[in-house]
Parts: structure tokens; C-alpha cells; sequence
């Protein structure tokens, strides 16, 4: 009774603290529908396990883990569709240069789309690759290889949402990608218990569902955009004589989006690394402490998306004050969004330590599973406190565009991953493999909270005398 006591008085006092001042409510206002789609996003990949959980064979969890993980990687390598985007186009938004935020657009959009094509192409080589890097075991790699062959034709319309949602993000429309996202989950609900359960086609109905939910998303933000943003396109024909053609791929501009993005995606080259390895390392210890690892990480997901909704709240408003030169509601907006997200850590970890045990049992009724989870558990309950600041910080780096801050916390948290895992693996096994994981993400979060404070990037921010 107390902790239940204990959590409602929290998430009062979060709402509170977040509607007590302008920004702050600001924060939370956006904030709340990137939330809200992004527990979606999870719930997806959670309805997926829950799935194979079922079927009876711990193989089918490994396989959904190592072919996750393969799309993981492309994805977040290309995560710079969704960051660049949103920081560039809330600065624009910013200084109000909506013809530039519709540029942003279509520049992304073309990237996006044809990346994922080229990954259609080349599935064969991709595949192959990924699979070299994780090394799963023969019987795992079959399925996966289901799983994958499937999944990648979703590749065009993954790329292509990431950019809308930066885009929405940027215009500070968080609502958009919210609907896009709950109505994609409930597509990829239904035609994944349909296509396994209904159609017997284990594995294989779970990857096709996924790729109907894509398309279905992908699809419907377009339509959203234009019916509703299609105003911006006077404010596109009255900035410039040009065809849109050439404004769009104009070769100043498009350098100027890689540059941007440069940083980010070299960064997340750094992420990626620790999280395929970590895949890599837990495959390699058998099927069941990848199933193990695969399970736990779920908090991992869970906490992220949650997190990253106020993260995407750091980015749109912090872009947003950064194009309109308004120092004081930078400022303001940090210490907003850092009161809110150590309420958020504690949260958390009071909702992982009371109900995580419980969560586990949802995902899989294997017994040998969930008796081996037992001495890993505790490590899952360090993840929100260990991770909060990074995430925030991301947001706010991502908004102004500042982004050798990430790069630079992203190498260093990678080299402290990584040797710690070398050193403790021997005599820790599996242990040393998640306390270099925690380590990871505090030496991410600290790092840039030391750039912040040592470059006084604060006070970076162009400063005007009038309010934005």
C-alpha cells in the first residue's frame, strides 16, 4: 500500500512540477503524445515476444532477439533521418522560415526512401553480414533468417516515418506521430495474432505483420501531411524562382544536411556496436541467456521510449528557442526538463523493483527462462536512474544541432563498455557483461552533462532582446 501510495504521489508531483511554469508545461505538453506513441513502440516489439514467448520454444525468442537486433542496427544508423530533421526543422520553425521546414522535408523523405530501397537490393549481402557479426546458432539462424528476409521489405517505409516524425517533432506536432504510431500497433496486434495464431505461420506471421503495421504508418502520415501542412507549400513557391527539384537537391543544402548529420551518425555507429555486441555476447553464452539478456533489455526499451518522449520535447522546444534566439527559455527549459526526468528515474525504478518480476511472466511462461532471468533481474532496476541524463541530453544537443557533444559522449561511454566487458567477462561471465552495459550508460549521460557545464554551452545560444 505505501509504494502504491508512493508511486501516485510521484506521478502527481511530476504533472505539477511540469504545469507550474510556462516552459515546463510546454515541455509536457509536447511531451506527452511523444510518450504516449512512443510505449507503443515497445508494445510492438513486447507483443512480438509475447507471441513467440508462447509457441512453447525458447528458439523462437532467440530469433526474434537476433533478427530485432539486425533492423535495430540499420535503423539506428540511419536515426540521423529523425534527429537531423527534427533539429533543423524546429530551428527553422524558430525563425519562422517555413519554407525551409517543407525542405527539410522533402530532402529527408528522398534520403529516407531510397536508402530503403537500396536495402531491399541488397538484402542478401545485408543479411549475411548481420548474421557474421552476431553468430547465432544454426537452428536460431534459420528462423531469423525467416524473420529478416520478411521484415527488410518494411525498410522504405521505416526510413521514410523516421523522417516525417522528426519533421512533426520539429514543427512542435508531437500528436501526429502519436496517432500514426497507436494506429500502426494495433494493425501489427491483430495481422500478427492473425497470421500466427489463425494462419499457423509462427515466425513468419509475426515478420509479415510487422511489415503490413510499417506501410500502414508510413501511409497514413503522408496523408496526414497533406491535408493538413499543405498551406506551406505558398510559402515554398514564394521564396524561390527555382524548380523544386533543384531547391531540393540544390548541392549547398544537401551538404549542409550530411554535415549536419555527420556527427550523429558516427555517434550512432558507437551505439550500435555496444548493442550488437551485447546480443552478440549473450548469443554466444547459449540460446537461453540470449533469451535471458533479450528479456531484460525489454525494461531497457521500455524506459528508453519513455524517456525519449521528454527528449523529444528537449528537441523541439530547445531548437525552437535556439532559432529564435531566446537565451532565457533555454535556460528554463533545462531546468524544466531535469526536475521532471529525475521524478521519472525514481518512478521507474520503484515500478521495475515492484512489477518487473510480473512483466517477465507476461512476456513467457517458459519455467527454465524465467528461473534463469533470477540472478540478472537486479541489474534491470539501475537502468532508469543510470540513463535518464543521456537521454535528455541527446535532446537538447540534437535540438541545436551541436551534436560533437553526442559524438564525443557516445566514444567515450563506448571505450568504458567495452573494456570493462573484456576485464570482468572472465570472472564475472555474464555479470560483466551487464555491469559494462551500466557503466555505458552513465559514462554517456555524465560526459555530455560535463561538455554542457565545461563549454558553458548554455550561453552559446544566440541571445536576442526580444522573447521568441
Amino acid at each position: 500500500m505505501k509504494q502504491r501510495l508512493s508511486l501516485k504521489s510521484a506521478i502527481r508531483h511530476i504533472t505539477l512540477l511540469s504545469l507550474r511554469r510556462g516552459v515546463g508545461g510546454e515541455a509536457f505538453t509536447l511531451a506527452i503524445p511523444s510518450i504516449i506513441s512512443n510505449i507503443t513502440v515497445p508494445l510492438l516489439g513486447l507483443v512480438d515476444m509475447a507471441i513467440v514467448g508462447h509457441i512453447g520454444d525458447a528458439r523462437y525468442i532467440a530469433a526474434i532477439a537476433v533478427g530485432s537486433m539486425f533492423f535495430n542496427v540499420i535503423y539506428w544508423i540511419f536515426g540521423f533521418l529523425r534527429m537531423g530533421t527534427g533539429g533543423m526543422t524546429s530551428q527553422a520553425y524558430g525563425r519562422k522560415d517555413f519554407a525551409e521546414t517543407l525542405l527539410v522535408l522533402f530532402r529527408t523523405l528522398a534520403i529516407g526512401t531510397g536508402m530503403g530501397l537500396l536495402f531491399i537490393i541488397l538484402q542478401q549481402l545485408l543479411i549475411a553480414l548481420g548474421f557474421a557479426s552476431m553468430a547465432p546458432a544454426t537452428n536460431i539462424r534459420s528462423l531469423a533468417s525467416i524473420y529478416c528476409h520478411i521484415v527488410i521489405w518494411g525498410a522504405p517505409a521505416v526510413l521514410g516515418l523516421n523522417g516525417l516524425t522528426g519533421w512533426y517533432v520539429g514543427m512542435q506536432n508531437t500528436k501526429v506521430p502519436m496517432i500514426v504510431s497507436i494506429l500502426q500497433n494495433i494493425i501489427n496486434i491483430i495481422a500478427s495474432l492473425s497470421l500466427v495464431f489463425a494462419c499457423h505461420l509462427d515466425i513468419a506471421g509475426v515478420a509479415w505483420g510487422t511489415v503490413i503495421a510499417q506501410w500502414s504508418g508510413f501511409l497514413l502520415s503522408l496523408l496526414i501531411l497533406k491535408r493538413y501542412y499543405r498551406q506551406l507549400g505558398r510559402y515554398l513557391r514564394q521564396s524561390t524562382e527555382t524548380s523544386l527539384l533543384h531547391k531540393i537537391f540544390e548541392a549547398s543544402a544537401m551538404k549542409q544536411f550530411f554535415v549536419v548529420n555527420r556527427d550523429i551518425f558516427v555517434r550512432t555507429l558507437f551505439l550500435v556496436a555496444v548493442m550488437l555486441f551485447f546480443t552478440s555476447a549473450g548469443s554466444r553464452q547459449g540460446a537461453m541467456i540470449l533469451a535471458v539478456n533479450t528479456l531484460l533489455m525489454e525494461f531497457f526499451t521500455i524506459f528508453s521510449y519513455f524517456s525519449d518522449g521528454f527528449a523529444y520535447a528537449a528537441e523541439a522546444l530547445g531548437g525552437k528557442y535556439y532559432g529564435a534566439r531566446n537565451r532565457t527559455m533555454f535556460q528554463e527549459l533545462l531546468r524544466a526538463l531535469f526536475k521532471i526526468g529525475f521524478l521519472l528515474a525514481v518512478l521507474f525504478t520503484l515500478l521495475y523493483i515492484g512489477g518487473g518480476r510480473w512483466l517477465l511472466r507476461l512476456l513467457t511462461d517458459d519455467k527454465g527462462v524465467l528461473t534463469a532471468v533470477g540472478p540478472y533481474f537486479w541489474w534491470s532496476t539501475l537502468i532508469p536512474v543510470t540513463s535518464i541524463a543521456g537521454f535528455l541530453l541527446d535532446g537538447i544537443f540534437v535540438g541545436i544541432t551541436n551534436t560533437k557533444g553526442m559524438l564525443a559522449s557516445s566514444v567515450s561511454a563506448a571505450m568504458v563498455f567495452f573494456l570493462v566487458y573484456f576485464v570482468s567477462f572472465p570472472f564475472l561471465a555474464n555479470h560483466g557483461l551487464w555491469l559494462a552495459f551500466i557503466l555505458y550508460l552513465i559514462t554517456r549521460g555524465a560526459v555530455e552533462a560535463i561538455l554542457l557545464h565545461r563549454r558553458d554551452m548554455i550561453h552559446h545560444v544566440p541571445s536576442n532582446q526580444r522573447d521568441a
